[in-house]
This record gives C-alpha cells, structure tokens and sequence, in this order.
C-alpha cells in the first residue's frame, strides 16, 4: 500500500529549501592580519585557519624553500601570513644565487648592495635574467607559392615552423627548429635528446639585456650558428619574451675547435659578415625574426602556440 505524504505549508517549504551555510558567520567579523615568523609583536593573534594553526612556521619556510620563484610569487597571493612568510630574504637569496651563478658569489654581492639596496626580492625582480623553468618559443610563418599541374590557378601554402629554445643556469642551452608544434618538443627538450632528435647545444652569456649565443651543427663542415637576442618582459620581473636582433651562419675553421675550446669563445669578437672558412659564406638571415615567447613547462598542454594553421594562421607576441 502506497504511503501517501502531505504537502508542506508554505512556512514547512521554506525551512525544507534552506541550506546550512556555515560560513555566513564569518561575514561581518574583520580577519586580523597574522605577523610574519620572529616578529617582536606582543599582541595575541588568533588564526581561524586549520592549516596555519597545525603548520608551524619553521615547517612553512622549509616548504616554500623547495618552490620556483616564480611559484613563490604565486603562493604570496593566497593570504596575508603567507606573503608575509614568502618575503623571506634567505628565499630570494637562494634564488638569485641559483640563477646567477656562473656570476660568483663575491660578484652578486657587490651588485646587490650597489644597485638594489641590499634587496634579493629585489634584485630578483628588477635584474635581467632569463627564465628555466620552460621554454622559449619562436613561432614563425611565411607564405609560399605552390606549383600545381593541369590548374590555371597556382595554389598558395602558408608554411608554419618553430625555434625552441631551453636555457639552464650553467651558461648552456638547447636548441630546435621544427614544425612540430610545442607540445610534442617540450618532452624532448625536458629530458636528455638523442641525436634523431636534431637538438643541438650551445653557450651563451647575458650582459644586461643582450645575449649573446653560438652553437655548431656538426658535419664535415661544421656551421657556425650566432644568435643575438634582447631580453624584455611584458610586466616587471617577467622576462618571458626574447627579440631577435640577428640570426647569422657561417664557417668555423676545425683547427680552431680541434683545441677543446667553447664556441662562444672562439666566435668573440667576430664580425656579422665574419667567416673562417671560404667554403662557407656568412649568411645574415631575415626570414624568422619572430620574438620568442616563453612558455612554462605547466603551461604547454595549454598554450596557444599548440594552435594549428588553419585556426590562428599569425601570432603576435605583444
């Protein structure tokens, strides 16, 4: 038998639909700001965080010295006592030495004390330095004019490639060029490339905003490749875009690399139109020019350079 419920009131309704909000009880109540870890304050400070109140500083400082900068400056967007705890300068001096090491110890002190106050967090963010945690993106297109059989009208491809970049903090770099598209080259830039791979390493060096960069593809001619980017952001502390100021191959005399020495040391000083091998003219090269982009490794499933042709046939990297 079939039990038959009587319907609510308008009053029963109501208390029916309503639902427990345990946090309205927090609107209204003004949330004191917590003091940074050996703070001198004497004043009682009541945290409603579960988190923070089960999570001693010291254990707070140990986590945040495993984190990137970059994920540093994130983390100080969560809560007060969190960005108080992320303006720690032994967090920022750990950072600026990492990334400025080939500099030496002796040398980025005597630059922070000259130019930022004494300041890691801000030598970090004002001091020109390029960025490790992904990759730097050149993405280029051109258009070429197809030859077609039988046809009165000659069809037109616009052709898509890449140049990849990947820095690290000894002064070494990797670098592609490939129309294979970011996601399916950040893998290979990530670990160790084999040779099928067609990456090749190279030194490079920064002074202020300039780097200066040279590799070697191999051969029975081995070709010189001289790069010179400008470093810039699109906000403070950024550096995630790279302007190309020159692109040039040319020959190398292998006496000159039989010895051990780096090829940055060997092309120093070189002229644009400079070459060591008569076989091998020195050529400057105009088309990709395009600025490089940079990508963090957690943002390459999702970039827009993953984007096919058809779907964004330019890109402009602002």
């Amino acid at each position: 038998m079939a039990t038959v419920i009587p319907p609510r009131t308008g009053l029963e309704h109501l208390q029916y639909l309503e639902t427990k909000r345990p946090w309205l009880s927090l609107y209204g109540t003004r949330v004191r700001p917590v003091p940074p870890a050996g703070s001198s304050s004497s004043k009682p400070v009541y945290d409603s965080s579960l988190l923070h109140c089960m999570l001693p500083d010291e254990l707070l400082q140990e986590v945040f010295m495993h984190m990137s900068p970059y994920a540093l400056g994130r983390a100080a967007c969560v809560c007060r006592k969190w960005r108080y705890a992320t303006r720690s300068p032994i967090l920022w001096r750990n950072a600026c030495l990492k990334t400025w090491q080939v500099t030496g110890w002796e040398e980025n002190e005597r630059i922070l004390w000259l130019r930022y106050g004494g300041s890691w967090r801000t030598m970090w963010q004002k001091r020109p330095h390029l960025r490790y945690d992904g990759l730097y993106v050149s993405r280029n297109t051109y258009i070429r004019a197809g030859i077609a059989e039988w046809r009165t009208i000659n069809p037109v491809h616009l052709v898509c490639y890449f140049r990849y970049i990947r820095f690290f903090t000894n002064g070494k770099f990797l670098y592609k060029t490939t129309p294979l598209r970011l996601k399916e080259v950040a893998k290979t830039l990530q670990g160790r490339p084999s040779k099928l791979d067609s990456v090749f390493g190279g030194r490079c060096t920064l002074t202020d905003t300039q780097v200066e960069a040279a590799l070697i593809y191999p051969g029975k001619r081995p070709t010189v490749l001289r790069i010179r980017l400008r470093l810039r952001g699109t906000v403070t502390g950024a550096n995630n875009r790279l302007d190309v100021l020159s692109l040039v191959t040319c020959g190398v005399d292998e006496n000159e690399m039989s010895s051990g020495a780096e090829v940055l040391d060997v092309t120093e000083g070189w002229e644009e139109d400079e070459t060591h091998n008569p076989d091998i003219p020195a050529t400057s090269h105009r088309r990709g020019m395009a600025a490089f982009v940079f990508v963090p490794f957690e943002e390459v499933e999702t970039s827009v350079l993953n984007l096919p042709v058809d779907k964004m046939d330019y890109y402009v990297p602002g």
